[in-house]
């Protein structure tokens, strides 16, 4: 059994934003610590004896960064203490822009990270300010800069679009931005309205509107135009990098290979089943400091649910799913399985066919659920 990776959920904001559907909760020192207590059970549990040697380790949120100095040593040890750092490929810590002091930064590299994830979202302070961010576009600078410094170059910035009042306009001046670091890889996400977030109640009382879908589309391909002109390839539906520096951790997941999902709500992919772990904070704490297992639902992963998985999540790479590799992993052929499914997708210019890869067209990837709908199978 090869467990590849582990996503680590630190689940504390400073302030929640208007979008975010993640577990999440206001930052309180006190409550922090016993989390950190109980997050330590958790992984202890997961890995008891000698350090587990993952290739990729994701520290997600919320905001990992936004916990003191001593309880940011104190999480960065516990890892340390349980995954064998000096062997793991790629390393991240997702940060908001404004929480890296130097010292952060420095204590970060300082323990082996070797990837930072930035949320910046647009380069526009209204716009920051409308969707509940609070960080200011100066704060990106000041801790690009900061990372820099250290050593800590291989950065990510995620950018939003489709946004309540965005413009076409507005989105390239954030794009165009957002090149000029330099960057060796970007992420982008059109809004979704998640049930339980601000947006949400503000769409259901009819007082929030997204632009219109011709512009969200227009947004996505400016995208893709300017990015890959300056040879920053796309290489799944929302994410952008320079030869090399493609996300290894996110490719765990397009890959359908195992992982350990550690923390409140996070969800993990182990031989045979998926796990999600208890969203709310008092009860994943009570759960973990009780047996170290604080898992709300396990769900057994037979073959047809493999077999699906397969396509939802490969087809969202550029590169697509091999005709060979789902042979060899499955021990029968992709066309044997889903029957009509790619002649037909192909025949709609929403799937094609190369160099023994099926891969979504670039209709396909503006109508994706569509395509993933067809590899659906009967139970």
């Amino acid at each position: 059994m090869t467990i590849s990776s582990a996503y680590i959920h630190i689940p504390f904001c400073q302030q929640i934003c208007h979008y975010c559907d993640f577990t999440k909760f206001f930052y309180n020192e006190r409550l922090a610590d016993e989390y950190l207590d109980a997050l330590y059970q958790e992984i202890h549990t997961y890995i008891p004896q000698e350090k587990a040697k993952v290739r990729t380790i994701f520290v997600g949120g919320g905001t990992p960064t936004v916990v003191t100095h001593k309880q940011l040593e104190k999480l960065l040890t516990m890892i340390d203490e349980h995954f064998d750092v000096s062997t793991c490929e790629e390393y991240t810590f997702e940060a908001n822009p404004g929480d890296l002091d130097m010292e952060k930064v420095k204590l970060l590299k300082s323990y082996g990270v070797n990837r930072i994830s930035l949320g910046v979202q647009v380069f526009d302070d209204e716009m920051l300010e409308k969707i509940g961010r609070v960080h200011r576009v100066k704060d990106v600078y000041t801790n690009i800069d900061r990372l820099m410094q250290v050593g800590l170059t291989n950065i990510s910035i995620d950018l939003m679009y489709a946004l309540p009042g965005q413009t076409v306009e507005g989105f390239e001046k954030t794009v165009d931005e957002a090149m000029q670091f330099g960057l060796p890889h970007y992420s982008s996400y059109s809004l979704q309205i998640e049930p339980k977030t601000v947006f949400y109640q503000r769409y259901k009382k009819g007082t929030l509107v997204k632009p219109p879908e011709d512009d969200e589309a227009e947004m996505y391909e400016l995208l893709q135009r300017k990015l890959t002109a300056n040879g920053v390839n796309q290489y799944e539906i929302s994410n952008f990098a320079k030869p090399g520096f493609e996300s290894k951790h996110n490719l765990t997941y397009w890959n359908n290979d195992y992982y350990y999902g550690i923390g409140a709500g996070s969800h993990g992919y182990m031989p045979g089943k998926r796990t999600i772990n208890i969203r709310p904070l008092p009860a994943y704490v009570k759960q973990a400091m009780e047996n170290g297992r604080p898992i709300l639902h396990e769900e057994s992963v037979g073959l047809k649910e493999q077999m699906e998985e397969e396509m939802f999540l490969g087809l969202r790479k550029a590169s697509g799913v091999s005709l060979v590799g789902f042979e060899r992993k499955f021990g029968r052929t992709l066309n044997e399985v889903f029957k009509g499914a790619v002649p037909n997708l192909k025949q709609r210019n929403l799937l094609i066919e190369t160099e023994g890869n099926v891969r979504l067209t670039e209709r396909g990837k503006l109508l994706g659920n569509e395509v993933f709908q067809e590899f659906l199978l009967d139970s």
